[in-house]
């Protein structure tokens, strides 16, 4: 997404299709969550870590030989097929391995690394693009990933206590089962709604700020360290604030403050560098800190034995979510004729109604955790 700007004049492609670019590695990741879903629980956590990190790193050297719109769109589907059971499979290790009570804290540690690379990844990735080609940025991406295959290889546990040996069938049936329980199909909706209402924004935030705020390109880089830098800091106090506070009150609370810089960003003009900076942040604070207590919540609805298929479910729903949003946004944000987006207010006035709704979803799914509380 920090590429948008490069892309979008490299291949001169349009809004629409750079979102397309976009929502082909969550369209991706979505399907393979399904699939993922089939098979979670007849292997252990670690071998299929290692086998879509391989499968990953494969798609991300396809992104870097990419000389076409077309190729690169594939290789991004491969990339995210890989990418995307990834993450379930981490957070089906988060689940398994930290209790209830701690893992809000556990999140935000997650979430904080997420923004680490954000302070350090995406900034450096930024400066390989300008200095040598975007090519180079998956290269290094994929030279990277490479190591931390090896070093969590060595250092991650098996986690096989859960493997079961079932028929193709009956995994299905029980896929479909856990896909439509009422409890279940309520806490997909609240991740659905929390990543829609963020991505019809967030892979437009570069383009946006080079074409209508100002920013030049090379600046860009600023805003994912100076915004990664401070959620470093601010996810493990939202993580340590909803073991204590409640998951509840902290997603209630951040998805209404996250509707102001939502609303500042979407309308926003020509400023300099720093406001600029000063803007982002905000943004960048807000909007991933509500994935803490969202998946501190969402991840004690489902029972021990449905775990694995739970959170490759649910890692499905926020892949499509993601995906969705950014083709929804695509469609009302063009390029006119002097080089600007149009249509970024209007995509902003869906995310702030977005949030709201997640208020109420949050509501909703805290019920759910408390009745289960209730009856154990």
């Amino acid at each position: 997404m920090p590429l948008g700007p490069t892309l979008m004049r490299d291949f001169n492609i349009t809004p629409l299709q750079f979102g397309s670019l976009v929502s082909s590695y969550n369209i991706s990741a979505a399907i393979t969550g399904l699939a993922y879903g089939l098979i979670a629980d007849r292997f252990g956590r670690k071998f299929m870590m290692q086998i879509n990190f391989i499968g990953f790193i494969i798609g991300t050297v396809f992104c870097g030989i990419s000389d076409t719109y077309e190729t690169l769109l594939f290789a991004r589907v491969i990339a995210g097929g890989f990418g995307g059971t990834l993450t379930a499979v981490v957070l089906a290790m988060i689940t398994d391995l930290i209790p209830f009570q701690r893992r809000g804290k556990a999140m935000g540690a997650v979430m904080s690394a997420f923004s680490i690379a954000s302070v350090l990844g995406v900034p450096l990735g930024l400066v390989i693009a300008e200095r040598f080609s975007w090519s180079y940025t998956f290269y290094f991406i994929a030279t990277f990933s490479s190591i931390v295959l090896i070093v969590s290889s060595i250092s991650f546990p098996k986690l096989n206590e859960h493997v079961q040996i079932t028929s193709a069938l009956d995994n299905l049936k029980r896929v479909w089962g856990l896909l439509f329980k009422l409890d279940y199909l309520k806490a997909y909706t609240l991740v659905f709604l929390n990543v829609f209402s963020l991505f019809t924004l967030i892979p437009y935030l570069s383009p946006y700020a080079v074409k209508n705020i100002g920013i030049l390109e090379t600046e860009l880089k600023y805003m994912y360290f100076v915004g990664g830098f401070f959620t470093v800091i601010t996810a493990r106090i939202i993580g340590k604030a909803t073991d204590k506070l409640g998951a509840v009150k902290m997603l209630s609370s951040l998805a209404l403050i996250s509707t102001l810089p939502i609303a500042l960003y979407s309308n926003a003009t020509k400023m300099n560098l720093i406001p600029f900076i000063a803007m982002s942040t905000f943004f960048m604070t807000m909007v991933s800190g509500r994935m803490i207590p969202l998946m501190t919540m969402t991840s004690e609805i489902a029972l021990a034995k449905d775990r694995g298929t739970y959170m490759g479910l649910l890692n499905s729903v926020r892949s499509l979510g993601s995906a969705l949003a950014t083709l929804f946004a695509g469609v009302f944000i063009v390029q006119t004729a002097d080089g600007k987006l149009s249509g970024f207010n209007t995509v902003g006035y869906f995310s702030v109604g977005f949030s709201i709704l997640v208020i109420f979803g949050a509501i909703h799914v805290n019920s759910i955790l408390e009745r289960k509380q209730n009856e154990q």
